[in-house]
């Protein structure tokens, strides 16, 4: 099993883990894992600038993006640097081989100290919204996540949640349905929104098998809600 320790490249960027095929980096709050217009610079820029930085690279950085976090969320985000892990990571993922788990502040408290929760989710793109339904719909995706209360602080509650499904806005909305809307997460039922328009929600850890060492990786961001 491989822990790689955290480094920092720059006041902004934090790399997690790196290897010839794979590289680890910290997405915060606000920022975009992928260029948008009118936003500011996204984590695959920050990431392409350090390769070429530390490696004297000429040209364009090949990098290739596995997965993705919602603008407002924080946390580990996985790159590859070589098609071929690429590929292969793009598999793990859809075949659910790859473990995800993140950390919420959620208001209230939820209605048991551990479950598993399933909704039917279907999306708005026009308004980028995803409404959970407790029964199937027309043009809805099962959606399934583990919730653990690791503690209670008044009217709040810091959750472990592990994804068992990859869907879009999928932990922010079944939250909000089951009556715990991650806090400052104001499109999904938040009572207000943070000063930094952020919402309590971060990817803490990632373990997966090492898509060409064949080796288990596990990644850790210590981050506390």
């Amino acid at each position: 099993m491989i822990n790689s320790p955290t480094h920092q490249f720059s006041n902004s960027l934090t790399i997690l883990f790196e290897d010839n095929h794979l590289i680890a980096a910290i997405k915060h709050s606000g920022q975009t894992v992928q260029p948008e217009p009118g936003k500011p610079e996204s984590l695959e820029e920050e990431v392409k600038k350090y390769i070429k930085k530390k490696y004297n690279k000429p040209g364009e950085v090949f990098l290739g993006v596995i997965h993705r976090l919602d603008m407002p969320v924080s946390g580990i985000v996985l790159f590859a640097k070589t098609s071929k892990a690429l590929i292969r990571m793009n598999e793990m993922f859809q075949k659910r081989e790859v473990k995800k788990i993140y950390h919420a502040l959620v208001e209230h408290h939820p209605p048991k100290e551990k479950d598993t929760i399933t909704h039917w989710l279907k999306r708005d793109d026009k308004k980028n919204f995803t409404k959970a339904f407790v029964t199937e719909t027309n043009h809805s995706e099962k959606a399934q996540l583990i919730y653990e209360v690791i503690e209670k602080k008044k009217n709040k509650t810091l959750l472990k949640i592990e994804l068992l499904t990859g869907r879009k806005h999928q932990i922010r909305a079944q939250l909000s349905a089951i009556g715990s809307p991650i806090v400052g997460d104001i499109k999904y039922g938040a009572s207000k929104q943070n000063a930094d328009q952020s919402i309590l929600l971060c990817a803490v850890e990632l373990s997966f098998e090492h898509p060409v060492k064949k080796e288990m990786i596990y990644l850790k961001y210590d981050f506390r809600l």
